[in-house]
């Protein structure tokens, strides 16, 4: 158990009514993957609390995916699925919706429609006994070896704080691409690595679990998590409601407090709002 979350009890999932006006807002013309299923995107390789990889799925994305599969009224099919492979899915119709921990940004929004349900929170984390203390500013991280995904906001502010550290001679960081946490892990306890840089809902459910790693700073910039739906074919409205709802019932709440994640909640759903910029 971690900062007061108990793994065996969060296999129960949390349940929402039917929510008629979500239900409602269902486009006429869409047709979901498998009728009567709401198919959902979910990280193959996060760690809790917003996904897991054993055999129950259990995590906040499942949570509310769980939520948004109620509000509408349907059965929930969850797809383990890596970072790379979301955006293919859900323009291919392979997908109805995808949570993957996606931050909007105005790129993104080209292609995808979003219906927020997070705050996107980034923070770095070392190993404990690091004499890295803290990691707030670009000279932060120079000549530093730091683990980030790739194709993530968190790589490119990092690449954007490289680029200025450059500019102003200093030493430049070194990005460390791995597509799974288990390495990224090892990197760090072993010395190959001196930070994550990542969501920090993980971080610090990593640094509270084992001790092994603690937070020393988080990300610049305020950016949102959302639902996200294939360009124009009207679900991401079906589900704003229906995070909405889930806020009123109180169900949403439930979710981000058995996670840890209460600092992290909107106060309501909103479609596409300005993305995150760099």
């Amino acid at each position: 158990m971690a900062a007061g979350i108990d793994l065996k009890a969060n296999e129960t999932p949390i349940h929402t009514p039917a929510n008629p006006a979500a239900i409602a807002k269902i486009p006429s013309g869409y047709r979901f993957v498998e009728p009567g299923t709401l198919t959902v995107a979910i990280s193959a390789l996060n760690s809790p609390p917003l996904a897991s990889d054993n055999r129950t799925r259990i995590g906040s994305d499942p949570d509310i995916a769980q939520l948004l599969a109620d509000s509408l009224g349907l059965k929930v099919k969850l797809v383990p699925t890596a970072w790379e492979d979301w955006p293919l899915g859900i323009s291919a119709g392979k997908y109805d919706v995808a949570l993957v921990n996606i931050a909007v940004t105005e790129q993104r929004k080209m292609k995808f429609d979003f219906a927020t349900y997070r705050v996107d929170t980034l923070g770095f984390s070392v190993k404990s006994i690091s004499e890295i203390q803290s990691i707030n500013t670009p000279p932060d991280v120079a000549g530093k070896r730091v683990i980030v995904g790739s194709g993530t906001n968190q790589e490119k502010i990092l690449l954007k704080w490289d680029k200025e550290n450059r500019a102003n001679g200093l030493k430049p960081v070194q990005p460390i691409y791995l597509t799974d946490d288990a390495s990224g892990n090892l990197y760090l306890q072993s010395g190959r690595a001196d930070a994550i840089f990542g969501p920090h809902s993980v971080g610090a459910y990593k640094a509270a679990l084992t001790g092994k790693t603690r937070l020393v700073g988080k990300g610049p910039l305020k950016a949102y998590v959302a639902t996200t739906t294939k360009k124009g074919n009207g679900l991401v409205y079906a589900l704003q409601e229906g995070i909405n709802g889930a806020i009123h019932s109180g169900a949403y709440q439930q979710v981000l407090a058995r996670w840890g994640e209460q600092e992290e909640g909107v106060a309501a759903s909103v479609v596409n709002p300005p993305g995150i910029a760099y």
